[in-house]
């Protein structure tokens, strides 16, 4: 049999989260069952197994299978009040003995951004998916665990990468974690918002083939699996527990999978900082609010239905739409083809999956719904088109009552659909992206700190339940951090923001270590502390959909609590 890491690993494999119990680990062994947390679990089976062909047509599937996750980018710091907390002679505040950890695209470790100045390096910890050389670390089962020792031995020798090969393709993740944590550097004039935090990173392995293929990822974006984060959480929490330290964690990623209400598997892995205090998440709002993949309607009477316009390009292989709805409506939907071609109302039932199929074309629909949605409790609509005609494609949404209900449908975030996949009457508001709809975590929209002005694609709030997010806007537009091959370059981005703000966590939790007795803090107390801080304009009412509480000032949290 083979071993639970090779399963994670293997591509003949589906990786299906289940609800974790007494028991989990024993009942499933042979399924290679792996612990998330307290409510979650993963186990795999294989993909030619019979039980798994016929998977797809339970409705069950969507609430057990991993969503897919990308990138969310690609005088800040003066404007933040960061470097005014790093100054300032009584507070001088840079993130001593806190961890920032990243799940990310890994680390140029070799950078000197993340060197002390004797040259050793600041990197506590890196989790390498994508290596299967070394040791795994703690009770995970896949991957290479380095520890700093083994970072500092390697910077000492001719070929770094001959002894720790971790490195990052991509850059993200090395400019994330040199903007939040990077080394102050004057000769470049960068510094870091927390440059003297501890850092960790989680370099993601690539989702599996087989959801690429499911959510028809066809786009160049890179693709991570949310099993993957999640384990990477689990890794940064334990990391943390063994240096007795304070966590930040930073996730710059996200996805328009899910029910944006802060209620999937993911998000119960961030509800950590709520649940022990010296744990705090950051998470970006995301960049969809201009990119057309929202579309909000309201419910109709029962004799008739609105109509939501999907414009598909030529040489579109595939794409998938969700359909989200809130109690006490319930909600149907039908079909009509570019070509005129209808499917009538699909009457809703607790659960059912369907496959359709058209006379005049090649397009094939699989639609699963539930009117209970497990978890969030919520209705969903998954539906999935394959080789759908290019055109206008029409979606029908029917409801069979009329409370003044509302209903949301996403299509795959920017970088997933190639070509991409737009509504005719798209809604920028309610973009954010999973997880950053999270109760559990600090969220940050992106503006541009030299003029004042929100970041175009910033996501809006708030979020489909109506939970005020984003909590505020950091400077996120042409921000300056490292590159691969030791370089600087700058970056826009709500990721490059809620670095940032990871940065500026790392000092208020400094600063509430050095109080005498130290005082630690948990999440919602650190985010009241940075909505009381937050700059307001006049001129808008706040919170609000762009901007949240407002902007990040740091040093105005200490102001209004007239400390230090």
């Amino acid at each position: 049999m083979p071993s639970i890491g090779e399963m994670i690993l293997s591509e003949s494999y589906a990786d299906i989260i289940l609800p974790s119990y007494t028991g989990f680990l024993t009942d499933y062994k042979e399924r290679g069952a792996q612990i998330f947390n307290n409510y979650y679990g993963m186990v795999h089976y294989p993909l030619e197994e019979e039980l798994f062909q016929n998977y797809y047509e339970y409705g069950f599937f969507y609430n057990t299978i991993p969503k897919l996750f990308t990138l969310l980018d690609l005088e800040s710091l003066e404007a933040s009040g960061i470097l005014a907390v790093q100054n300032q002679p009584v507070l001088g505040l840079k993130g001593q003995d806190v961890l920032i950890g990243f799940i990310d695209t890994g680390i140029d470790y070799t950078h000197p951004a993340f060197r002390r100045p004797d040259g050793l390096s600041r990197i506590v910890g890196i989790w390498d998916q994508t290596l299967q050389t070394g040791q795994p670390p703690f009770d995970l089962s896949y991957g290479t665990a380095y520890s700093q020792e083994e970072l500092n031995q390697a910077l000492g020798m001719e070929d770094p990468f001959s002894l720790v090969p971790s490195r990052d393709e991509n850059g993200h993740g090395t400019f994330l974690a040199g903007v939040a944590a990077g080394s102050s550097l004057p000769e470049q004039s960068f510094s870091g918002a927390a440059p003297e935090a501890l850092i960790a990173m989680v370099k993601l392995k690539p989702a599996k083939q087989y959801l690429k293929e499911l959510f028809y990822v066809t786009g160049s974006a890179p693709a991570y699996q949310s099993t993957d984060i999640m384990l990477g959480i689990r890794y940064l929490i334990l990391l943390a527990d063994t240096l007795k330290k304070p966590l930040v964690i930073c996730i710059g990623l996200g996805s328009n999978q899910g029910s944006h209400s802060g209620s999937s598997p993911l998000d119960s892995m961030l509800s950590v900082a709520d649940q022990y205090r010296g744990i705090h998440t950051v998470t970006a709002a995301g960049n969809e609010a201009g990119k057309a993949h929202h579309f909000y309607g309201t419910a109709s009477d029962a004799n008739s239905y609105e109509t939501v316009e999907i414009l598909v390009e030529p040489d579109t292989t595939g794409f998938c739409v969700e359909l989200w709805g809130q109690p006490p409506e319930i909600y149907a939907v039908g079909f009509e083809s570019p070509l005129g071609e209808v499917i009538q109302k699909l009457p809703p039932r607790i659960s059912f999956s369907e496959n359709i199929s058209f006379i005049l074309e090649n397009t094939r629909i699989f639609i699963t719904s539930e009117i209970v949605q497990t978890v969030s409790g919520h209705q969903l609509i998954f539906i999935r088109f394959s080789d759908p005609t290019p055109g206008s494609w029409k979606i029908r949404v029917y409801t069979d009552s009329f409370n003044s209900g509302n209903y949301h449908l996403w299509l795959p975030i920017t970088g997933f659909s190639k070509p991409d996949v737009r509504f005719l009457r798209s809604n920028p508001d309610t973009t954010l992206t999973v997880p950053s709809a999270s109760v559990s975590t600090i969220t940050t929209a992106a503006y541009n700190a030299y003029d004042n002005s929100l970041f175009l694609n910033s996501s809006r709030g708030f979020t489909r339940t109506g939970q005020i997010k984003p909590d505020f806007a950091s400077p996120g537009v042409n921000v300056s951090g490292p590159s691969l091959r030791n370089g600087f370059t700058t970056a826009t981005g709500t990721s490059v923001a809620a670095a940032i703000t990871a940065g500026a966590c790392a000092q208020i939790v400094e600063w509430g270590m050095g109080r005498t007795p130290p005082r630690i803090f948990n999440n919602t107390e650190l985010k009241s502390l940075f909505i009381r801080g937050a700059d307001r304009s006049r001129q808008e009412l706040y919170p609000n959909r762009e901007w949240g509480y407002g902007t990040l000032n740091v040093y105005q949290v200490f102001s209004s609590l007239n400390a230090p």
